[in-house]
């Protein structure tokens, strides 16, 4: 008998372990507080949809490329649109809320993309609801619902179209269009952008299971201006199931130039292909994104910790664009939808290495702005490119003019730079070289050459810059700017020789004589006047990774150990220790990179979804900057992935202890598998 106990004392402690142990692909919350509530993004690389604590509710919709000029800073702003995803529901006449539900869960399905919410109505009915913004079609959304009767009970289900309180000259529509098969009612929206610049456009139709004889009759009810629902009855007996979806499309004039009808042709398109297909390719799509995908043995909260960052970053764009990346993604209007370095430096690699059709819409960006980065460079006495540190719409700058980074913060025209060259290096395509990359390698170098002052023969000074380490204004000779500088010149040559093109040979000058500077005892030093005082974030250890300026180990080394210590614990972003953990990683001390890559992101996650703030503490999710850089660590550390001139390669690291194998696949063009053991 006591050994029955014991086996099954040990069988019933193994089982529980198993249970315990995170869903590498789902994210399930069970116990929601609106009060600490950090929404999970659904996205499709255009739409992106901020879930809420509320039954049928979302938070924001937000589309890609959708900016005016409004708010804080008199500069762009991304615009919430229309809100198509809000809906309700009642049951005998009286509508669902938080307050009349019970064992209310919400969960991510990171494969399919799919957030889902389920709960009890009493002793009524069990009802759950899951909303998708489709893959295959960038413009739209689908929202399926689904009801399980335990009494006999009428619902009404009603699609709401709400206008944000920015937009204006809000007008609403509703259309019936029969046909011998099939009844289509839209419920539509249309408005101006705060300034008028921009028409924004949402509409929506029911998709019900029925036949079209047997289909509810839907009603349309007008609120107010900036409201309007439609809605229909169904009666349900006990024991039955009833399901319906709405699918829905939101676009601007930014997309297209009639929007309005396009909205409703969309929403068409999206009603007559049915729930399943738009199901079935939205899924196809998203398994196509995961051939691509990063798998860890040993570690299950940090598999899904990495299939949730590559998630969002999958998530926040899209192949076939010319849109990059806002630090935060699609999941909001943080920093006004702007394109940072966070792009090209911390969150276009990881896109390059596992996607790099992807990858191409950021650097289209970039090179669509090139005209603007001139005029830029005119502006500020320079030749060539001049990147602008925020970006949007127009190419011009968009920092709000206290922020000294505008007009300072000048290596983000090397970031740039280095992007467009990673990305020949990748792809080996010569034609994109000699067409887009070299437009832009070139120019960013010229910018270079002009920059410099040349107070000495062989010292030629980038002064009075914002550093990387963006506690530091207006100083001189910054490691991380001086160090991108001479990258960018070097590879402005390399794109030349590869083209058969002479390059300028003040570009190899310039190149040769940029300073990096050193402190009496040898460590690299930040920037001229530096005098040990706490960084934001990496600067000098990014010499090492990415620009591989600094390659010989002690000197990394050495570097590390100094500056790991003047970094704070708290106002400091995740790229920081996803640095110090990739360089430690290829130095070999797995265990040591593992410290400092749990401490890149786990004090910034927020409930109940471990959603990452841009900070320890932090409540601005979602920083997908961070994300990217912890990527790269996974990546180009633990898995020794390394961008050359001849293509993506492999060198030596280390795993953690912790750690069996770290296995890539879908890398590069070839799709090619990497794996690193113990």
């Amino acid at each position: 008998m006591k050994i029955r106990l014991l086996f099954l004392f040990l069988f019933v402690s193994v089982i529980c372990r198993i249970q315990a142990q995170p869903d590498p692909w789902k994210i399930t919350a069970d116990k929601i507080n609106p009060s600490d509530y950090y929404g999970i993004t659904v996205a499709n690389g255009m739409i992106g949809v901020i879930s809420s604590p509320e039954p049928f509710k979302v938070k924001n919709v937000v589309l890609a490329g959708t900016y005016d000029l409004y708010g804080r800073g008199r500069v762009s702003n991304f615009i919430n649109s229309f809100n198509l995803l809000n809906m309700r529901l009642a049951i005998d006449g009286r509508d669902i809320d938080s307050k009349s539900v019970k064992n209310f869960k919400q969960e991510l399905d990171m494969h399919t993309a799919c957030f889902s919410s389920s709960f009890d109505y009493g002793d009524v009915a069990s009802i759950s609801y899951s909303y998708y913004s489709l893959r295959q079609l960038p413009f739209c959304v689908l929202v399926e619902v689904t009801i399980i009767a335990k009494k006999d009970l009428t619902i009404t289900g009603s699609s709401v179209m709400e206008a944000p309180d920015d937009l204006k000259d809000v007008q609403n529509y509703y259309n019936e269009i029969e046909r011998p098969h099939v009844s289509i009612s839209l419920l539509t929206s249309t408005a101006k952008s705060p300034t008028g610049k921009l028409q924004l456009c949402a509409s929506t139709s029911f998709l019900f299971n029925e036949t079209h004889e047997m289909e509810p009759k839907v009603i349309h009810e007008m609120w107010d201006n900036n409201m309007h629902l439609m809605k229909f009855n169904k009666s349900v007996k006990a024991g039955q199931v009833y399901t319906f979806s709405i699918a829905g499309t939101s676009i601007t004039s930014a997309h297209n130039e009639d929007p309005l009808n396009e909205a409703e042709r969309l929403t068409i398109f999206a009603k007559l292909e049915g729930h399943d297909r738009l199901l079935e390719f939205h899924k196809k799509a998203w398994n196509k994104l995961w051939d691509s995908d990063i798998t860890i043995e040993g570690d299950p909260q940090v598999q899904q910790d990495i299939h949730n960052m590559l998630y969002h970053l999958y998530s926040f764009v899209r192949e076939g664009t010319s849109f990059s990346l806002s630090p935060m993604g699609l999941s909001g209007l943080g920093y006004n939808g702007h394109v940072f370095w966070d792009a090209d430096l911390w969150m276009y690699p990881v896109l390059l290495v596992l996607h790099p059709e992807i990858a191409h819409s950021l650097i289209e960006y970039r090179f669509e702005r090139l005209e603007a980065a001139r005029k830029n460079a005119f502006s500020h006495g320079y030749q060539g490119a001049m990147y602008p540190w925020e970006s949007a719409g127009s190419g011009g700058e968009e920092t709000p003019v206290w922020a000294l980074s505008g007009p300072f913060e000048h290596h983000i025209s090397a970031c740039v730079g280095m992007a467009a060259w990673n990305y020949y290096c990748v792809t080996q395509d010569k034609e994109w070289l000699k067409e887009k990359g070299w437009p832009i390698l070139s120019a960013t170098a010229d910018f270079w050459a002009s920059r410099v002052e040349r107070a000495k023969p062989d010292q030629f000074d980038i002064k009075n810059v914002v550093a990387a380490d963006e506690w530091a204004e207006n100083i001189d000779n910054d490691a991380f700017t001086n160090g991108a500088a001479k990258i960018n010149l070097q590879n402005a040559i390399s794109a030349a020789k590869v083209l058969s093109i002479t390059p300028n040979p003040d570009w190899n000058i310039v190149s040769q004589n940029i300073p990096i500077l050193k402190m009496e005892n040898g460590i690299t030093k930040e920037f001229a006047s530096y005098e040990g005082q706490g960084i934001k974030q990496a600067d000098v250890n990014l010499l090492s990774y990415p620009l591989k300026i600094i390659t010989d180990s002690i000197q990394i080394r050495a570097d590390l150990k100094y500056y790991e210590t003047r970094v704070p614990n708290e106002g400091t972003p995740a790229m920081t220790q996803a640095i110090f953990a990739l360089l430690y990683s290829r130095l070999g001390n797995g265990d040591k990179a593992y410290h400092f890559f749990k401490d890149a992101y786990l004090p910034n996650l927020n409930p109940p979804f471990r959603v990452i703030a841009e900070t320890k503490g932090g409540t601005n999710p979602y920083f997908a900057t961070g994300a990217g850089g912890v990527i790269q660590s996974v990546l180009m550390g633990f898995g020794g992935l390394d961008i050359t001139p001849s293509g993506i390669t492999q060198i030596k690291s280390s795993l953690p202890s912790g750690w069996k194998s770290l296995k890539i696949t879908g890398v590069g063009p070839e799709k090619k598998t990497y794996m690193v053991k113990h």
